[in-house]
């Protein structure tokens, strides 16, 4: 084992002030292989406790060590001269400090694992909620909050992420002192190259930190080389084993016991351990501010394009701007599939989309498929979520869609229908139609449908790739899910032809009507169907008559011709509905 190994120099620069995460208890074997006192063992470990204390005990906090705090603490209430300490208090008379247990620790009994409590008022103040081994803020956009580690059913580490830490610091008055300890340790066979010399064995980084290393000689199996053990035998003399009441109360003296001793030494061949140590304690500052708390104002980090020639503002400026941002259109996705977040359709070009419950935005889609958001909006948001937007925030192009100019500058909302609203309506109208009509629904139900047909929106078509992407989807939950075999009970094909689940519709609904008119309005699924396979490498020729069928503009942007197959098959869709809806009023052919 290399001699940088034991000097645990790693931990000795770690500085966790600048640690996206920091630990709040620690009882972790990073690495333990072997057996003890044999060769080749090789055990790595790491241990920390924390408590929290007012920020004008720092000079007298310093005084405290591992010893002190570390993992060797009982989290329970108790009382001390007849005041009680509720269990998240850390007490220590002689120093005249008192903390607060950012951690409490239950000690395993009766076959129960250890277990460790976050401090209930972090996750109320904080606002977090326990999700497996983690802890989310959802006001936060779920962020991950605090974590924790298991190994054979018991906790090992606890972190918390340093920007909550540090603003409920803040909060609070307080800063976070924790105590760790690291060992490195190894059974060798030959020390010769490990070079220390007798004043490098230990040292002192700092007044927090103290690093030791030690080589110890060693018998095989442990036992330190060249020691015995003194055993020592004691028995009493007074009392007989066929005494009816034994008592063996009177104290022992040369004339009830007996005594003897003997020395055995220790076997083995010469083996040494060496162990590097590492005692350091360092404190956890509060951050300046407390914005997650107590709502302190901070200044922005996010800014945005507000004209033509580029030139950018706060988030928190945007709320007396008085103007419109212009966003690329994939800021839609990333909100909207962001957990507690949602897309919804007022009109066709205009809507509303949250990345968190409570956090509408209303916006506007341009001619150019930008989006369009009144600034004071944005700047009405929280910072993570300003943060969002202002990663896809762009120069202004196209104007503000006409639609939102509409809703909000001449408030005369638009009458017009998006296609995403009215797609799972179309299809459960033509499924109670045709149940009422056949005795079954005609597009069968599975559980993942509900599931694709949320994520079916025009803003998925960003690019050609993710446009045949919204076109495959489609046809996953409507010509795929077409109940081809109920439909040819009514309808059955000739001797020797095959249906698929579209011709199978089309004949159908040609029993009742026009077969040319059939195949116009089924035109656009035709269309969708064709064109899931475009990522397979088509002829271009096929995929030009796909395009055809659903009457899209190919020279305009990913998300207009997106929404423009949306239109088209719900269209198509609300028009089958309607002949099912007349199927008796028509003859058969």
């Amino acid at each position: 084992m290399e001699q940088q190994w034991f000097e645990l120099k790693d931990a000795r620069r770690k500085d966790w002030n600048k640690s996206v995460w920091i630990v709040l208890r620690a009882i972790k074997n990073i690495e333990e292989v072997g057996r003890y006192g044999f060769l080749e063992y090789k055990a790595d470990f790491f241990g920390a406790g924390t408590v929290a204390f007012s920020l004008e005990q720092l000079d007298k906090v310093k005084n405290l060590g591992w010893s002190d705090i570390g993992i060797g603490q009982q989290h329970a209430g108790y009382v001390d001269d007849s005041e009680y300490i509720p269990a998240e208090v850390f007490r220590d008379t002689w120093r005249e400090v008192d903390g607060v247990n950012l951690v409490l620790e239950q000690r395993s009994e009766g076959g129960y694992p250890r277990r460790w409590f976050l401090n209930p008022d972090i996750i109320l103040t904080l606002g977090l909620f326990q999700d497996g081994n983690v802890w989310v803020c959802p006001k936060e956009g779920y962020d991950e909050v605090a974590r924790i580690e298991y190994e054979d059913n018991e906790p090992v580490s606890l972190e918390i992420k340093s920007k909550y830490l540090k603003d409920y610091l803040c909060a609070r008055g307080m800063f976070l002192y924790v105590t760790s300890y690291y060992s490195r340790d190894c059974i060798l066979e030959n020390v010769e190259h490990l070079k220390w010399e007798e004043k490098e064995l230990k040292c002192k980084d700092d007044e927090f930190s103290e690093w030791e290393v030690r080589i110890t000689p060693i018998h095989e199996g442990g036992e330190t080389y060249g020691s015995k053990m003194a055993v020592f035998h004691m028995s009493r003399t007074d009392i007989d084993e066929d005494d009816e009441l034994p008592d063996i109360s009177q104290f022992p003296t040369d004339e009830n016991t007996k005594s003897s001793h003997w020395e055995r030494g220790f076997e083995g061949r010469k083996l040494y351990r060496v162990m590097g140590e590492l005692w350091r304690n360092f404190v956890v500052n509060p951050s300046l501010a407390s914005p997650i708390v107590r709502g302190d104002e901070v200044d922005s980090s996010s800014y945005f394009i507000i004209d033509l020639e580029g030139n950018k503002i706060s988030g928190k400026e945007l709320i007396d701007s008085g103007k419109w941002l212009w966003f690329k259109p994939d800021v839609m996705n990333i909100l909207s599939s962001r957990r507690g977040g949602g897309l919804r359709f007022y009109s066709r070009t205009t809507g509303s989309v949250s990345c968190y419950e409570g956090y509408n935005t209303y916006f506007g889609v341009n001619d150019l498929g930008l989006v369009n958001v009144y600034a004071k909006d944005i700047g009405l948001l929280p910072t993570w979520q300003q943060q969002i937007w202002a990663g896809f925030n762009c120069s202004p192009e196209g104007g503000i869609s006409k639609e939102l100019h509409a809703s909000q500058v001449l408030a005369e909302p638009a009458d017009t229908k998006a296609p995403e609203k009215y797609l799972p309506i179309s299809l459960d109208y033509i499924n109670k139609s045709t149940l009422e009509l056949f005795g079954f629904c005609l597009f069968r139900d599975h559980e993942s449908i509900p599931d694709i047909v949320k994520s079916i929106h025009r803003f998925r078509s960003v690019t050609q790739e993710t446009f045949y992407g919204l076109a495959k989807d489609l046809a996953r939950v409507i010509v795929d899910n077409l109940d081809a075999a109920s439909m040819q009970k009514i309808i059955s094909p000739g001797k020797g032809e095959r249906w698929g689940s579209i011709k199978s519709l089309e004949k159908l609904l040609s029993s009742k009507y026009d077969s040319d008119f059939v195949r116009k309005i089924m035109a656009p699924l035709v269309g969708v169907y064709e064109l899931r396979h475009a990522d397979a490498h088509l002829p271009g020729s096929q995929i030009e008559e796909a395009f055809s069928l659903i009457d899209i503009d190919r020279n305009s942007p990913f998300v207009i011709q997106g929404e423009q197959m949306l239109h088209y098959v719900v269209k198509s869709l609300f028009t089958i509905f309607e002949l099912f809806r007349k199927w008796h009023n028509q003859p058969s052919d």
